[in-house]
C-alpha cells in the first residue's frame, strides 16, 4: 500500500500574501516546519509540494519532491477539493496525507495516528479536530447551554471543531466521490497549539509568539 503526503501551496494568498514562505521571528519560512515534521513521520512513502510557482523550490529541503500545478488551481473560484483531485490524478497512491503549511505545529504523532487509522481499512478518512469548550450563540440564542442553568465551562457538551490542519483519505474517496472527509471519519484530537491555523496577520502574530515561546531552539 502506497501512502503519499503532499502540501498544496499558493504563494499569492489573498489574506496574507506569501504567508507560506514568511519566516517566524528568529525562525525559518513557514513551510519549513510541516515539511520537517513530514520527514520524521513514519508510514509515508513520498512527500510532495504542489505549487504553480517554481520559486517555492528554493525552500524545499532534500528529499521533498516538487510538482507544478496549473495556475487554475490558484483561483479563488476553484474549490479546494478540485485541487486535491488534480493531485491524485497525477500522483497515484492508495492513501493521501494532506497537512497544511499554515498548521506549523502539527506533530508527527498526530499524522501517524491518522495514517494508521486509514491504512488499517477501518476508516476512509481521518482529520484533525480540537475540543471546543466555549459558550456558543446563534441567532441571538445560546446553542450549547440554557440561560437558566449556566454550567461550568468544563461541563459543557463535547463539541469538536475541524482545525483544517491535517486530512488523511483514500484515493477512492477523493477520486470517485470528490471528498476528503468520509461519512464516518476517524477524528484526530489535537491540542490548542497543534490546532493553530494561520490565515491572516493576527493568526501569524499568535503563531509567531507560540514559536518563540516553545519552539525557537528547534
Amino acid at each position: 500500500m502506497k501512502t503519499v503526503a503532499f502540501v498544496p501551496i499558493k504563494l499569492n494568498s489573498e489574506r496574507l500574501p506569501l504567508k507560506n514562505i514568511k519566516p517566524f521571528t528568529n525562525g525559518k519560512p513557514l513551510i519549513s516546519y510541516i515539511l520537517s515534521t513530514l520527514s520524521k513521520t513514519h508510514g509515508i512513502d513520498e512527500i510532495y509540494v504542489y505549487c504553480s510557482d517554481e520559486r517555492i523550490k528554493d525552500y524545499l529541503p532534500e528529499g521533498i519532491l516538487f510538482l507544478k500545478r496549473d495556475p487554475y488551481y490558484d483561483l479563488s473560484t476553484t474549490s479546494f477539493n478540485e485541487v486535491l483531485s488534480s493531485f491524485a490524478k497525477l500522483v497515484k497512491a492508495d492513501v493521501y496525507v494532506l497537512p497544511l503549511a499554515t498548521a506549523p505545529f502539527m506533530t508527527a504523532q498526530s499524522i501517524e495516528k491518522g495514517v494508521e487509522a486509514v491504512v488499517s481499512g477501518k476508516y476512509e478518512s481521518a482529520h484533525s479536530v480540537a475540543m471546543l469548550k466555549e459558550f456558543l450563540w446563534k441567532d441571538g440564542k445560546p446553542l450549547n447551554y440554557t440561560l437558566d442553568s449556566i454550567p461550568r465551562t468544563q461541563d459543557l457538551p463535547d463539541i469538536y471543531t475541524e482545525t483544517c490542519g491535517l486530512y488523511v483519505y483514500t484515493s477512492d474517496l477523493i477520486l470517485n466521490k470528490g471528498r476528503r472527509i468520509s461519512d464516518n471519519p476517524f477524528l484526530i484530537e489535537v491540542n490548542k497549539i497543534e490546532a493553530c491555523d494561520i490565515n491572516d496577520d493576527d493568526d501569524f502574530v499568535i503563531a509567531d509568539a507560540i514559536f518563540n515561546s516553545k519552539f525557537k531552539t528547534e
